[in-house]
């Protein structure tokens, strides 16, 4: 019954009848929807100026969270590996070490030559000319390149490129180039830069 009053009351209502003054006459279904609106105007604008703010909050140590989990696994695994580091270190170490001692210091280069020299007689080549170059500075190393001028035949020289890998210290060869004076083919001529390192430990 009370229900049809109200209905009754809200058909009958006109908007222009409201009485700011006396909220308390308007018919119960205005107040319940005025209070709706009030109601989710307070909602929203608490979601906005407060809970809004408390997710982004929450969404960010969240991400905090998981860069700091992710930042433990990896040390969790370097700490439960840290011994063989230790290994891998001092293995590269001592590598590093045989590796430095192939390289030849200043006083070395004149044994050196006289290898390469060696070389190239024993495997039947006469030697034209061997000749260092200008050094060439490079970040942890000083190349130091020869160039090599000799003759013979075609699996003689083979053989002395060859046996240039067998010396002490490390060699590599670059830019050769095989020529047959007057087309005799058992009197190649051979040119090449063979370069060795010189390790700048003076600047490590």
């Amino acid at each position: 019954m009370a229900i049809e009053n109200s209905m009754r009351s809200l058909r009958e209502f006109d908007i222009n009848d409201l009485d700011f003054d006396n909220v308390g006459s308007w018919p119960i279904l205005i107040r319940v929807f005025i209070w709706i609106v009030v109601l989710g105007v307070v909602l929203g604008g608490g979601y906005y100026y407060h809970i809004k703010g408390l997710q982004e909050q929450l969404v960010a140590e969240q991400k905090k969270e998981t860069a700091l989990k992710q930042d433990f696994e990896k040390k969790a695994f370097e700490a439960a590996n840290l011994e063989a580091y230790r290994q891998q270190l001092k293995e590269m170490e001592e590598s590093f070490g045989a590796l430095v001692k192939q390289l030849p210091s200043d006083t070395e280069v004149p044994g050196l030559l006289e290898d390469i020299t060696n070389k190239g007689l024993l495997n039947g080549l006469k030697i034209d000319s061997i000749d260092l170059q200008p050094e060439i500075q490079r970040e942890f190393y000083v190349e130091l390149p020869i160039s090599i001028v000799a003759r013979g035949s075609y699996h003689d020289l083979g053989a002395f490129v060859s046996s240039m890998a067998a010396l002490p210290r490390i060699v590599t060869l670059h830019d050769f180039t095989i020529s047959a004076p007057k087309g005799d083919a058992d009197s190649l001529s051979l040119r090449i830069i063979a370069k060795t390192y010189r390790y700048r430990d003076d600047e490590v």
